[in-house]
């Protein structure tokens, strides 16, 4: 299996090329791929070392399978010249997850709608994907209205400039600003760009691709994204109607039960999700599951997932297995 990174040397390939290895991804031959400015860098993979190419270059090498993480532009200019060389393009950015003729893959959700002609499958929005997995469940037991989501998002979603403008803002230093503010002992209610709406970019992603990832416009979502000063680590406050009832303990079990998901919701101990405990994992872990007290059906749940793993190169990287497995490559 010939398999390109795209995007090897940035913040979620670096984390990409860490997965493969963990996951012992059926890599004959790795070729990392960069921008023109880190074309010939090394890169270290399973004990050797590998030379970064130009996209060209992995064009011309024709891989099986191409992972991209290199943003919007890159992926809209260079995903179609590889799937005309017969490559199969998993890509993490936003250029493709909306187009109509392209899935939107969560593997435990729909992997099953993939087959051999999707040459450019689309991995979501990474707090699209912690929501999606917590939600699925339950919307197919107790069916969905409305959901209303409010995500705390951690530095690292905004790339390297960003974890280093929080590390500089710690350590007294002044540098280059990712943000319009300061981020330390600040909350920035700004993740993305404004849309005329008044909505950011972010939040219209969580509001659209939930509905296609699980092919269901019955239910509406709305969301406010934050960026908070945490390093690495997504949580959301979700709140979801329902058309029927449910129980608690019921909720509970059939969260623990869904593959992927981990529930830690024991409010006395002092147990529920969080950043740091979410680091370099790829569950999704759910807690503070309670009945919201002021309206019927409606729960109340607090979710936490690393974004850099599940929320990105992990999801890739499932989307690419199952391909494997089923020999849709």
């Amino acid at each position: 299996m010939k398999v390109a990174v795209v995007g090897a040397t940035g913040m979620v390939g670096e984390v990409m090329l860490k997965v493969l290895a963990e996951r012992n991804f059926p890599v004959t031959e790795l070729i990392p791929v960069a921008s023109e400015r880190s074309v010939g860098k090394t890169i270290t993979y399973k004990n050797n070392d590998y030379k970064v190419v130009g996209l060209e270059t992995a064009v011309s090498m024709r891989p099986d399978i191409a992972l991209f993480s290199a943003g919007g532009g890159t992926s809209l200019e260079w995903a179609p010249k590889f799937a005309e060389a017969g490559t199969t393009v998993v890509d993490n950015s936003s250029a493709w997850r909306m187009d109509p003729t392209k899935k939107l893959v969560v593997p435990e959700i729909n992997a099953s709608e993939l087959t051999k002609d999707d040459k450019i499958i689309a991995n979501p929005n990474c707090s699209t994907i912690q929501l999606v997995m917590a939600l699925n469940p339950l919307h197919k037991k107790y069916k969905m209205k409305r959901v209303v989501v409010s995500t705390y998002q951690s530095v690292s979603g905004t790339g390297v400039k960003a974890v280093r403008q929080l590390e500089n803002e710690i350590a007294g230093i002044e540098g280059e600003m990712a943000y319009p503010y300061p981020i330390g002992r600040n909350a920035l209610p700004h993740c993305d760009v404004f849309e005329e709406n008044g909505y950011t970019k972010e939040e219209m992603k969580l509001a659209r691709e939930p509905q296609k990832i699980m092919n269901d416009r019955s239910f509406s979502v709305s969301a406010t994204a934050v960026r908070i000063p945490t390093s690495g680590g997504h949580s959301e406050s979700v709140n979801v109607e329902f058309e029927n009832d449910f129980d608690l303990a019921d909720v509970r079990k059939l969260l623990s039960e869904t593959p992927g998901v981990v529930v830690q919701d024991d409010t006395a101990n002092n147990s529920y999700p969080m950043p740091i405990y979410a680091h370099d994992k790829d569950e999704v872990f759910v807690g503070r599951i309670r009945r919201d007290e002021s309206q019927p059906n409606t729960l109340n749940m607090w979710i936490v997932a690393d974004n850099l793993r599940k929320g990105a190169a992990t999801n890739t990287i499932q989307i690419a297995e199952y391909l494997i497995e089923n020999k849709l490559v």
